[in-house]
């Protein structure tokens, strides 16, 4: 079957889509030097990659992948905004976590993927937002290929992490403590 079937809904942007997109862009053009356009967006799709990868582990974890199509997992999956995403993943980076996360977090703090995910994550972030926005920058291919390996090692891992760290990241970053 298709993908985007109403029996198997996938996300709008798809965190290994963006990937390929990604890579695609990098890859040089027959003649001349890359276009600018090309190296911000695939700079763009790498942050992307890991920020939707991170809104359809929430999404699923609190609604469900049956229910992709539903209002409810709509709301998860745009509740979180890209401030919050990146103020939790520098966070999640310490070690022990600040106190008023320490009684929801693991004991001791996160291990090693989860703080290696968000430390690609943050910068990542910091990546997209110079080259969507920083007229002045002039990017090279060298730098759109950093942020697609960033991309993938951050995905390696999220992937990698225990689903308990996993877990315990998504309910902080969707639920902060007070």
């Amino acid at each position: 079957m298709p993908r985007g079937t109403s029996w198997q809904p996938v996300s709008i942007l798809d965190p290994d889509d963006l990937i390929k997109q990604a890579a695609k862009l990098i890859r040089p053009p027959p003649k001349g030097p890359p276009l600018q356009v090309d190296l911000r967006r695939a700079i763009s799709a790498a942050y992307y990659s890991v920020f939707h990868a991170t809104l359809i582990a929430a999404a699923d974890m609190l609604v469900g992948r049956a229910h992709r199509v539903s209002p409810h997992y709509a709301l998860v999956y745009r509740s979180i905004d890209h401030r919050a995403f990146k103020t939790f993943c520098e966070l999640a980076r310490r070690s022990p976590l600040p106190l008023k996360y320490q009684a929801y977090g693991p004991q001791g703090g996160f291990q090693a993927d989860i703080q290696g995910f968000a430390s690609a994550a943050a910068a990542l972030q910091d990546s997209r937002h110079e080259a969507d926005y920083d007229p002045r920058r002039r990017f090279r291919t060298s730098d759109a290929a950093l942020a697609l390996n960033t991309a993938r090692a951050a995905l390696t891992h999220w992937n990698a992490a225990p689903s308990e760290q996993r877990r315990s990241f998504l309910m902080l970053l969707l639920f902060p403590p007070r």
